[in-house]
Parts: C-alpha cells; structure tokens; sequence
C-alpha cells in the first residue's frame, strides 16, 4: 500500500453562504497576506473534480515564493463539499453567479469591486473564468486558463435532438459507479491518468470521494452533472466575451492533450487556436510531458509560470 502524500501547505475547510448554497472553499493563508501587487489568487476546478484537487500546486507555489499567497480553491454547486438540493439539472450560468456572489464582499478580504483578484480555472473550470471575465473585465487583475478550451460550435438544426435526449436522460436515473475501498479510487483515477504519481492519487481519492455508512466510497459529484446540456454553445457568444478580457490571460496546456479523444473531428486545436486570438493581452505555454491534469502532472513547472505570471 503507497503512503499518502503529504502536503506541505495546509489547507482549511471554509463555508460562505451563496445564493442559498453553503458554498465550499479549501483555503490557504488568509486576507492579511494580500495586497494590491498580490492579491486573493482564486481557483476554479473542471469538471468531477474538486478544489482541493489543486494541493499540490499550491505546495509547488509555496515552495518557490513562501507561504505568503492567500489562495482560495472553491468547489462548484453539486461538487465536493457545495451541497445542493435534490435536483436533475445543472445551468452553466449559475457558476458565473456564484463566482460573482463570492467576489462580491462575501468573504472578509475578498471584494474584487474594491480590488480586483487573479483567477485561474482549470478546464471547465477555465470555461467559466474566461466568460467571467469577459463579462466582468474591473474585477480581474490576472487570467489563467488550464486547459479550457470551450465545446464544438453547435448548429441551430441539432437543437431538436438535444432537446430530445435531455428529456429522455431526465426521465433515467443517473448513478456513479461506488468503490470498495479509497485504494480502489485511486486506482481509479490512476486509470484515467497513468502519469498521476501513487501517492498523490492516495491523497486525492480522500479528497474526492468519501464513504457511505456501508463503507462504500462514492464520488463527491452530483451525478446529475453527467446529463447532456440542451442548450446549444454559441462559439459567436462566447468569443464576444473573451474580446472584452481587459485583464492579461495566461493559457496553459500540455503537449499530450488528444482533443479528438473528447471530440473526436467535431473541434480542433486549430480551431481553439483561431478562438483564443480574439483575447486582447494572451501568453500561451505549454507543458511537456503533460495531459490534461495540467495541476497533478506537473506541478512544478505549472507553479513556475504562475510565480512568473502573477508577479
């Protein structure tokens, strides 16, 4: 059996109330840390992952520049620890409205219409960031963008369909699969990513499942997230958001992310590439080995771009 890894930088369990939610926030350091050259540095998880996903980032961050960054990872509605009512559907635009409810002052030092914060999603994670700041350019001083590369254009006539398999997923329960054993989530999520060390995958699975009275351990997602979005994506919409980004934006990905895999013909890197041009201040990186668990691959080196980045 591997030994858990151990973080360097602890982290603390934090609720703010949000639009009726308990919202969920890991935190590291505190609103005394922060200044006007170095503010609050927010993070934004994709998606069936949770805020403390990024632990080991943040110990990398630490370990170049000191435990001197007040850092803030929240978990999503209906991921981690952000509880939700019994519901069957999920709406893309309530991310932007919790992220706007939690930097509206709900949190002593976290007020970004006095001063703005620097925000970084992974992800669908970063899907949202982007539209954010879009949409609130005052409110952002620095962008970062893991992996978010947005969704295949959708086209008016596929409307009809995607109507019709929403229905019918509404009308069919959802489950996720349940483990034995926290081993036997980490082996899980080794499965889906060969490159994410042993000892991080222990600590991980602790993080992003928990067990049952039975001893069954069951993953910290509303299952419901798994339902297709029947609304279209608008590529037109969304670019006309990521023009108004007044703040510089960071885009990290890593060399061995295969968007067909997801995809398949429907979006291409080049495509993305023709999208995110549109973002007036941008500096791409990219790293190598490295997939789309930009934040769990490489720590480090992702820690270095950031340090360099945000100043």
């Amino acid at each position: 059996m591997t030994d858990a890894y151990l973080p360097r930088r602890a982290g603390r369990s934090l609720f703010v109330p949000l639009r009726g939610l308990d919202y969920h926030l890991t935190v590291w350091g505190d609103a005394s840390m922060a200044t006007p050259e170095r503010p609050p540095l927010l993070l934004c998880h994709g998606y069936m992952d949770v805020g403390a996903s990024f632990q080991f980032m943040v110990d990398a961050l630490a370990a170049l520049e000191g435990q001197t960054r007040w850092v803030l990872a929240l978990d999503w509605r209906g991921y981690g620890h952000t509880r939700v009512p019994p519901t069957d559907h999920y709406w893309f635009p309530d991310y932007l409205a919790d992220l706007d409810a939690l930097l509206d002052g709900r949190l002593d030092g976290l007020d970004a219409r006095a001063q703005p914060i620097d925000l970084l999603g992974h992800s669908m994670g970063g899907n949202v960031v982007m539209h954010y700041a879009g949409v609130r350019p005052t409110r952002i001083r620095r962008l970062v963008n893991l992996e978010g590369f947005g969704l295949p254009r959708s086209e008016p006539d596929e409307a009809p369909r995607r109507l019709a398999k929403w229905l019918d997923e509404l009308a069919e329960a959802a489950p996720l699969r349940s483990y034995d054993s926290a081993e036997a989530v980490a082996a899980r999520l080794r499965q889906t990513n060969p490159r994410l060390p042993e000892d991080k995958a222990a600590w991980l699975a602790r993080q992003w499942a928990q067990p049952d009275a039975a001893g069954r351990w069951h993953i910290l997602g509303d299952p419901a997230h798994k339902r297709i979005n029947p609304l279209l994506y608008r590529v037109e919409e969304v670019l006309a958001a990521w023009r108004r980004i007044s703040a510089p934006v960071l885009w990290v990905d890593g060399d061995l992310t295969d968007l067909s895999l997801w995809w398949g013909q429907r979006y291409s890197l080049a495509e993305f590439d023709q999208r995110i041009a549109v973002v007036p201040q941008l500096r791409r990186e990219r790293l190598s080995p490295c997939g789309h668990m930009l934040h769990h691959e490489q720590p480090t080196a992702l820690a270095g771009l950031l340090r360099d980045f945000l100043g």
